[in-house]
């Protein structure tokens, strides 16, 4: 494949972006370090009226790390981050990293099954989570090599008086009252860091081999697996951004961080990028479009790296107008594919550049890119980034594709995961030799610029987050009621896509949809759980019993082509 691969997207490359690039051969926590060392009352974060400067949350890191470090943890120990975006996620993150650890980034939405699994599988000895899911937690510690939690809340990092108003404002909004019984196993996070001391943790760290992150995602089978990133996977794939983003002023930027830092994006474009940079973070516990618009018209937010749902909501709020956007120069979309009238409407709204790229988590995630200050063609997914190959492999065979002809897309780069934590079998079958396969069905045009037009893989992308329906489909199964079940994602106008699930009852079973969307809330992630039902008497099926799932997709195509033409005649 070498000698057929031409790089056409590099005559694309403007003069400030280079081919190669050298990368630092550092642990990521190091641009911490530096970050405090050398600009030590710079603002590193702003919280919900809170500012921390890097010397701050330097400190804070060394005291986390030291904290662990008492409770027995070593190089190599798996420790679980369950936050929302909050300082303490910075903390945790890079407090973690500095013993040597591996953080094991838990999605808050988690229920407990889904819990179970991930830490079951990484072997994670610590967990760091919010006081609202600590009863999640509790219920999984004695399925679990769980030795200690710690919790943290809200309002742990919020000035006077919100820190004092906050907690009766989450009761009334969440309905759940936190108590919570400290002891030798369950730690406070603000004890935890004033009972340790800020010194520096000696050690060391090949950066290369050693394990930064185990960042869980979903496969063609369903089951979650930890995708090791090292810390020069993640250090390359932020000095990529870094280098991209060529007309930013590097160190005087202010990034939005409504992106959760537990999603592999997040914490790459957002957190990692700001660290690296020493730009200010503005840190949004979860997306609001009004708290949005306020925080980049107050915070004068210059980098935002969302998702389209984002971008969507925040161009159809009805006090948009109201606000001052100006600030914002960058938008980095990712997740799933940016509609063109979005783009064209975000950026009437704020002057700046919103720009469209491709990633999957096992890349750390960004592996293509639009450019931010040139040419964007319509629907493409961008040109590779630095040291960045991608090519379409044909599906006949199996050979490099020509320009315009669909194939499998597949990556290789210094961003390239070293594999599935214990899972070397789907290791294997994930690389053909140093080249990731992706899933993704595109092409490359003659210019070099690549387009996503289908996935190989049946996984949904309902709002950024991947729904494996082979996941949803087994909840469905256990219910005593349920014969048979299939689960397909249909187009959502907000959410890009969402959850449709066709179900056959047993015979002389019934079931009602408020029944059957109730069990599953309990059972799923609410981004997971379906949001359309339809009982049949039967499923297609293939000669041999496979449900045909793609009938149902076509089928789902066609009433919406119909409706849609409906609505034109009349």
């Amino acid at each position: 494949m070498e000698e057929r691969l031409a790089r056409p997207w590099l005559k694309h490359y403007p003069e400030e972006i280079p081919h190669r690039i050298e990368y630092e051969e550092k642990a990521l926590q190091t641009y911490l370090k530096e970050a405090a060392e050398e600009t030590p009352d710079k603002p590193a974060l702003h919280f919900m009226g809170k500012e921390m400067t890097f010397a701050q949350v330097y400190d804070e890191a060394l005291r986390f790390a030291n904290g662990l470090r008492g409770l027995g943890v070593k190089k190599g120990d798996r420790v679980a981050i369950m936050l929302a975006n909050t300082p303490q996620s910075v903390v945790s993150y890079y407090g973690t990293l500095m013993t040597g650890a591996i953080v094991v980034q838990t999605n808050p939405l988690y229920v407990e099954r889904e819990l179970e699994h991930q830490m079951s599988d990484s072997g994670a000895k610590i967990m760091i989570c919010l006081d609202l899911v600590y009863p999640r937690v509790a219920g999984v510690l004695k399925k679990t090599r769980l030795e200690h939690v710690i919790v943290t809340g809200i309002k742990d990092y919020l000035p006077f008086p919100k820190n004092v108003v906050y907690p009766y404002i989450q009761k009334k909004n969440t309905g759940i009252k936190v108590d919570i019984s400290y002891n030798e196993r369950t730690h406070a996070f603000t004890e935890f860091l004033k009972n340790n001391k800020p010194v520096p943790v000696e050690l060391d760290i090949d950066p290369v081999e050693d394990l930064a992150l185990l960042q869980y995602t979903g496969g063609t089978t369903g089951v979650a697996k930890g995708v090791m990133l090292t810390h020069y996977n993640l250090v390359a794939n932020t000095t990529q951004a870094l280098r991209w983003m060529h007309k930013i002023d590097h160190g005087n930027e202010v990034i939005l961080c409504a992106l959760p830092f537990f999603h592999v994006y997040g914490m790459t474009v957002g957190m990692n990028f700001s660290i690296m940079d020493r730009s200010k973070m503005v840190i949004l516990p979860r997306f609001d479009t009004a708290k949005t618009l306020k925080a980049i018209e107050k915070q004068k937010v210059t980098i935002f790296p969302g998702a389209p749902t984002m971008y969507i909501g925040l161009i159809n709020d009805p006090k948009v107008q109201k606000h001052d956007l100006s600030s914002v120069d960058v938008c980095i979309s990712g997740s799933a594919p940016l509609p063109l009238e979005v783009q064209e409407r975000f950026e009437s709204l704020t002057g700046g550049k919103l720009s469209e790229g491709f990633g999957l988590t096992e890349a750390s995630p960004v592996t293509h890119f639009n450019l931010m200050w040139g040419k964007r063609p319509s629907g493409s997914i961008g040109l590779p980034w630095p040291d960045t190959d991608a090519a379409v492999l044909s599906a006949e065979t199996g050979e490099p594709a020509q320009p315009g002809e669909v194939g499998e897309l597949v990556i290789r780069g210094p961003q390239v995961m070293k594999g599935y934590w214990n899972r070397p079998e789907d290791t294997n079958a994930t690389f053909n030799g140093d080249w990731l396969l992706t899933g993704d069905m595109g092409y490359m045009d003659e210019d070099g610029y690549f387009y996503i037009v289908d996935r190989k893989k049946d996984m949904i992308i309902a709002g950024g987050f991947n729904i494996y329906p082979r996941e949803v489909e087994e909840v469905l199964y256990e219910h005593e009621a349920i014969q048979e079940a299939v689960v397909i994602g249909i187009p959502d106008p907000y959410r890009g896509e969402t959850v449709k699930a066709f179900v056959v009852l047993r015979e002389g079973e019934t079931l009602s949809e408020k029944e059957l969307n109730d069990y599953c809330r309990k059972k799923l992630s609410a981004y997971k759980a379906p949001k359309h039902f339809e009982f049949r008497e039967e499923l297609p099926k293939t000669m041999v019993g496979k449900v045909l799932r793609r009938a149902l997709v076509d089928e789902e195509k066609e009433k919406r082509e119909k409706e849609a033409a409906g609505a034109k005649s009349s």
